[in-house]
């Protein structure tokens, strides 16, 4: 996107609904050498915070993973980066192939060095649906570290970055204090957010009612069926589906869940048999009226989420 788009997005959503002085405006950023030329013209055009997906510190695995970036390339638009920026955040994916615990620690390690204040750091999944994920079917992805690895990894993970004073704020994502990623909240605590463009989606309350609102994906097609306002199609969300989406979003962050708003929402409370179960477990913990994953549960987020579904 061309620095002219980003501001005439920025001044349309200034019209639309007017800025406070705090507002956060992220730009989701590849670390190339042309996206860093642009840099300063994203911060003339009012984006005061940049999210780079670095993935990985090494060609390599760069390769591995289908990005067009190389490492020394990223390395130069992170400085470029937190040069035009106060707030900056770059991505890693770990558990990658042929990738070792020791060799995660001298990558994590090398990226800390870096000085970020907000850190996030993904475990790579395959998923049905994705180029991984028809890979991994015909055994195309050799190496992927084996579970009790990843494991291993996320502990690592955990422990290094708390040491750095970046805390997991979220189950992915760490931060100095004060600098955690307000939009993302927004998402995990099951704020309205709007989604706009092709493919986005977006969660909204209009007159008491909670909407889940999804846009076409195809550019071509959502800009054609704009026109006749057919771009984006509303769903009506229970009770029931709100609080299933509350609990899973909100259950990755640190401070957890509400016991009543989600009580309220879903119409009667979570049930304690199987609560009680997963406190003996030392899964979660009941406190101040939320529910909080533990150390020990946080990894186990998936199965704690399929009992309490």
């Amino acid at each position: 996107m061309p620095p002219e788009t980003v501001a005439a997005v920025i001044d349309a959503a200034r019209r639309a609904w007017g800025f406070r002085n705090s507002i956060e405006i992220t730009l989701e950023a590849n670390p190339t050498s042309v996206e860093a030329g642009r840099f300063r013209a994203f911060s003339d055009a009012g984006v005061n915070r940049v999210s780079m997906g670095i993935q990985a510190l090494n060609d390599r695995d760069l390769r591995l993973l289908g990005r067009q970036h190389s490492a020394r390339e990223a390395l130069k638009a992170w400085d470029v980066a937190t040069h035009y920026f106060d707030r900056a955040s770059f991505d890693l994916i770990y558990a990658r192939q042929h990738q070792t615990l020791e060799a995660w620690r001298a990558e994590l390690s090398a990226a800390l060095a870096m000085g970020p204040r907000h850190l996030s750091l993904y475990q790579l999944t395959i998923e049905d649906g994705t180029v991984f994920g028809a890979r991994h079917r015909v055994g195309k992805l050799p190496g992927l570290p084996d579970d009790e690895t990843c494991a291993d990894m996320f502990d690592l993970t955990q422990e290094m970055c708390e040491s750095t004073g970046l805390a997991a704020y979220e189950t992915s994502n760490h931060a100095v204090p004060g600098e955690e990623s307000l939009h993302n909240q927004i998402y995990w605590r099951y704020g309205d957010y709007v989604g706009i463009g092709p493919g986005a989606h977006g969660r909204v309350t209009l007159n008491g009612q909670r909407l889940a609102t999804v846009s076409i994906s195809a550019p071509s097609q959502w800009i054609e069926q704009r026109e006749n306002n057919m771009a984006t199609q509303e769903v009506r969300l229970t009770g029931e589906e709100q609080a299933s989406e509350y609990l899973m979003m909100s259950l990755r962050l640190n401070e957890g869940l509400d016991l009543s708003r989600h009580g309220a929402l879903r119409g009667r409370p979570l049930a304690q048999d199987k609560l009680i179960v997963l406190e003996e477990l030392g899964l979660v913990v009941q406190a101040d009226g939320r529910l909080i994953t533990t150390k020990k549960g946080r990894p186990l987020l998936n199965a704690i989420l399929r009992e309490l579904l």
